[in-house]
């Protein structure tokens, strides 16, 4: 998905991105939080970035060919 150019960096929202769905979220400037058109998410930039975190040290080692177990 193309990233807009206007207002803030959007994101990827967590919730969808674990069913493997490349949504953006998109920013509430009055609120401060960003929100998933798709799944309903809603949360502020801290937890959407701790929720990023955590999928990628989860499938971080997804494109490393494992030859030994």
């Amino acid at each position: 998905m193309a990233q807009g150019r206007k207002g803030k960096l959007n994101y990827r929202c967590p919730r969808c991105l674990m069913r493997e769905i490349d949504m953006d979220m998109l920013y509430d400037a009055e609120k401060a939080e960003y929100y998933c058109l798709r799944c309903s998410f809603v949360g502020d930039e801290a937890e959407v970035l701790r929720l990023n975190t955590q999928f990628r040290e989860k499938y971080g080692a997804r494109t490393i060919r494992i030859t030994e177990f």
